[in-house]
């Protein structure tokens, strides 16, 4: 949620609710008319009453921009920013205690599944700006428990219900995914082409789940229309919410087609037979045509070559250890581990060659 505070519609969305709040506390019409009323008992001339009194609507519009401009600027400053940030990491702890039944004060969900952040800290700070500007009588507002709309659906009372048995099997679920696709593999007949299903079908669900996220959001946003004062508000929250969610849809649905790729490269098909012939040929075109000029390698390519296997499995394995430990794996890391694997393994087969008579102390005396 933190980079929601210096998204220029979220900031508008919020000046707007911390503008709407203190002009209710301040009861700007009340003020202005007592203000006038006062005037016009100065005995003066009846132009100026008159004038005085046009001048109620325009004053009050005075004063709200006045007040929205303060807001403004304290949404806009680098301690708003901070408050955010550290609202919402009380708001992160306290939505798990309010999933667990217990009742939060930064964080809380509405009978109608209005999950809402308080906004009294931001409040006061900008009672604070208008009083520094000049405002004084902001001194007098007192304090607001207002807050702030994240999100609004029934779902979330549904996900406070279910919140503890997600809580026990969620930690379990990708593993056993894992070890269910695993099992597939390994009692399949033709293993490489149960890996390719394997691969191929996890990209799949992986996109089944973003079409999921899409029609969600589409339906999301079509239940708050006419519901909520700022519409691109709640669409700008939403995104952000499942940001991380689909940036992992996308990497599983990437690491799918690369396992695909990798398992056909390495079956038994008769094409794949053909394609590693026709690479296996271009390598050793290459290893003879260097030879044939004198650039060999000599025993280390003799050593490669007999290690071969060991060593595409060794490379295979840290590329998925690199994955897997990333502290964010993203599409972009998988594409590009995948392809310094795969110019890994074919510099192992560019430079490994086999053994001659010659390397063996073989050969006719003279």
């Amino acid at each position: 949620m933190g980079p929601l505070a210096s998204d220029p519609v979220i900031q508008s969305a919020i000046a707007n609710r911390l503008t709407q709040e203190v002009m209710d506390q301040i009861d700007v019409e009340t003020l202005v008319n007592d203000a006038l009323s006062a005037l016009g008992d100065q005995d003066l001339p009846p132009r100026v009453t008159q004038a005085l009194s046009a001048l109620e609507q325009p004053l009050t519009n005075g004063i709200e921009s006045f007040v929205h401009r303060a807001a403004t600027t304290v949404v806009e400053s680098d301690a708003f920013e901070t408050a955010w940030v550290d609202a919402n990491r009380v708001a992160h702890q306290e939505l798990v205690a309010v999933m667990q039944g217990d009742p939060g004060k930064a964080l809380q969900i509405g009978d109608q599944g209005q999950l809402t952040i308080q906004l009294a800290g931001m409040i006061d700070q900008l009672k604070q700006q208008l009083v520094d500007s000049g405002f004084g009588i902001a001194a007098n507002i007192p304090a607001i428990n207002a807050s702030f709309t994240l999100v609004q659906t029934t779902q979330l009372v549904k996900i406070q219900n279910a919140y503890n048995l997600l809580d026990v099997v969620g930690t379990w679920l990708p593993w056993l995914s894992l070890a269910l696709i695993a099992g597939g593999v390994l009692t399949a007949v033709r293993r490489s082409r149960a890996l390719v299903l394997a691969g191929l079908a996890l990209a799949i669900s992986m996109l089944v789940l973003g079409l999921g996220l899409y029609f969600g959001r589409t339906f999301y946003l079509g239940a708050l229309t006419g519901k909520v004062a700022r519409l691109d508000a709640a669409e700008i929250v939403f995104d952000q919410i499942v940001g991380f969610i689909r940036i992992s849809l996308r990497t599983v649905a990437v690491a799918g087609l690369v396992v695909a790729a990798a398992a056909y490269f390495g079956g038994s098909s008769d094409s794949a037979r053909s394609l590693r012939a026709t690479i296996g040929r271009g390598f050793g075109s290459a290893r003879g045509w260097a030879e044939g000029r004198g650039a060999t390698t000599g025993p280390v390519g003799t050593w490669l070559y007999a290690h071969r296997a060991f060593l595409r499995v060794v490379i295979v394995s840290l590329a998925g250890l690199v994955i897997v430990l990333a502290a964010a794996p993203t599409p972009t890391l998988v594409v590009t581990v995948a392809v310094v694997a795969a110019l890994l393994i074919a510099l192992v087969e560019l430079l490994a060659r086999p053994s001659t008579e010659a390397d063996d102390g073989g050969g006719r005396p003279a």
